[in-house]
C-alpha cells in the first residue's frame, strides 16, 4: 500500500516538477544611445544593422540604422492613418505589421522599397521569423505562424505557463529555437517553446531604465533583438532614450 501511494504521489508531482518555469533577473553589459521619438515597437538587429518600427498615428516609421553605431541610413514614414507595430527581416525582404489596419507591410530591404501589403485577419502586434516562416502575435494569447510567400497563417499555438494562457503577447524575437516576448505594459519578458507554446522562463527587467532618466512621454518596456555575430541580447522601451545590452542571471542574483 506504501508503495502505490509512492507511486501515485510521484505521478502527480514529476509533472509539475518537469514544468517548472525558470526565473531569471539581468545584468546590464552595455548601453547605445537611441533617440527618445522613438516609440519603439519593433527591434531587430541583423549583419551591421538595426531596423526600428515606430508606432502612432502620424508618427509611425521604419527605421534603419547601422549597429552599433547608430547612423540613420533609411527612414519610412508611413500614412498618417497607419499605426505601426512589430517588424523582421527575413531575406531580402522587410516585414512591418500594422496594428488596427488589418494588414502586414512588406518593403525591399535594400533602400525599403515599399513592395506591397499583406492582408491580417486581426491586429497587429510583434513579429519574428524562425527562418522560414513569420511569427506574429495579435494581442492574444496565440503566436501565428505565416507563410512570407502566400501570407497564408499555417498554424497557430496557445501560449501558456503553467496551464494559465499568457496575453498581451508583444514584441517578438526568434533566439535559439525559441521566442522571446514583451508581455505589454510590463517589465517581463517571457521565453516560449514555439512547439507547444508552454512558457519556459520568465526575466524580470524591473529597474531597467533609472527612474531619472524617465521624462514626461517616456513609455513601457518594448523591443528585443539578438545581434547574430555575437550573440548579444538588446532591449529597449517605448521613447527610452538606450538600448541595452544585457545577460541574464538566475533571480536571486539580479545585479543591474
Amino acid at each position: 500500500m506504501q508503495l502505490a501511494r509512492s507511486l501515485v504521489w510521484l505521478l502527480l508531482v514529476l509533472p509539475a516538477l518537469a514544468s517548472a518555469v525558470e526565473q531569471y533577473g539581468y545584468r546590464v553589459i552595455d548601453r547605445l544611445p537611441q533617440s527618445r521619438a522613438n516609440f519603439v515597437q519593433g527591434l531587430q538587429i541583423i549583419d551591421d544593422s538595426l531596423y526600428v518600427s515606430t508606432g502612432n498615428y502620424g508618427q509611425s516609421h521604419l527605421l534603419h540604422y547601422s549597429f552599433p553605431e547608430g547612423e540613420l541610413r533609411e527612414s519610412r514614414k508611413l500614412h498618417p492613418r497607419i499605426f505601426a507595430e512589430g517588424v523582421t527581416v527575413l531575406g531580402d525582404r522587410v516585414y512591418q505589421l500594422t496594428w488596427r489596419n488589418r494588414l502586414m507591410l512588406v518593403y525591399q530591404r535594400e533602400q525599403l522599397q515599399p513592395l506591397h501589403s499583406v492582408p491580417l485577419p486581426g491586429e497587429g502586434w510583434g513579429l519574428t521569423s524562425n527562418g522560414r516562416e513569420l511569427v506574429y502575435s495579435d494581442g492574444s494569447h496565440k503566436l501565428h505562424f505565416m507563410s512570407a510567400q502566400s501570407g497564408k497563417i499555417l498554424r497557430s499555438v496557445a501560449v501558456t505557463e503553467q496551464g494559465k494562457p499568457v496575453a498581451r503577447l508583444n514584441e517578438l524575437e526568434w533566439i535559439d529555437d525559441q521566442i522571446w516576448a514583451n508581455i505589454w505594459q510590463t517589465e517581463r519578458i517571457v521565453i516560449i517553446n514555439p512547439g507547444n507554446g508552454e512558457v519556459q522562463a520568465n526575466i524580470d527587467l524591473q529597474g531597467l531604465l533609472p527612474p531619472d532618466e524617465r521624462r514626461s512621454g517616456t513609455d513601457v518596456l518594448n523591443g528585443i533583438a539578438h545581434n547574430p555575430r555575437d550573440g548579444g541580447i538588446w532591449v529597449t522601451g517605448k521613447r527610452w532614450p538606450w538600448i541595452y545590452r544585457i545577460e541574464l542571471l538566475p533571480k536571486a542574483a539580479n545585479l543591474p
